[in-house]
């Protein structure tokens, strides 16, 4: 078993490891969400159930099904269906409880399934080797840091919509500028030492 401290794991998972800005998983839902903060914001709450629940099924899972049946190499495949069948109960309960929230984020939503982020998180806890409260907090961690970097380019999004941007510049190349430069600030926390 891996002695990593949670705390270590938290900092490394949210900030130096940034899954958007280290890693570049799960992009397209960090360019095409983050257009208001609000709904940044609520699809990173999505995001941070989402990764916390798969966390911990992919590790029971992992754990004691595939590992002790010599099935790991089904990982991926097992992971994915897991990770499918969260995001449609997180859809059904936000359709239901939250009609303005599921419209407002539209066919983000549905891609939590298909975002390698989430994925990521799960196949990075096997390869790790981390036990089942560092595998949910690694997965809380990741998606904290993943909701941080969606709303900080929302922030900046909001900011820039304001300015004079030249015409080159206008749209994507502004927003992929502004992404890169999050991604440069993000580096500096990777001189911390725990």
């Amino acid at each position: 078993m891996n002695n990593t401290s949670l705390i270590t794991i938290i900092i490394t998972s949210a900030l130096v490891n940034n899954v958007i800005l280290s890693q570049f998983l799960g992009i397209c839902s960090f360019l095409g969400v983050s257009r208001q903060i609000k709904t940044s914001f609520s699809l990173g709450c999505a995001v941070i159930f989402v990764m916390a629940i798969a966390s911990a099924v992919a590790s029971l899972l992992y754990d004691f099904v595939l590992a002790p049946l010599d099935l790991a190499y089904l990982q991926t495949i097992v992971f994915i269906l897991v990770i499918a069948a969260l995001v449609q109960i997180v859809e059904m309960f936000l359709k239901k409880t939250s009609p303005g929230l599921y419209q407002a984020l539209g066919i983000y939503l549905p891609l939590i399934t298909t975002n390698c982020a989430v994925l990521g998180v799960a196949l990075n806890n096997v390869t790790s080797t981390y036990n089942l409260a560092q595998s949910v907090v690694n997965g809380v961690a990741t998606a904290a840091g993943y909701t941080l970097a969606i709303v900080l380019l929302a922030g900046i999004r909001s900011q820039i919509d304001e300015e004079a941007v030249p015409g080159p510049f206008k749209g994507a190349p502004i927003v992929l500028l502004s992404a890169a430069l999050m991604a440069i600030a993000f580096m500096g926390f990777s001189g911390i030492a725990l």
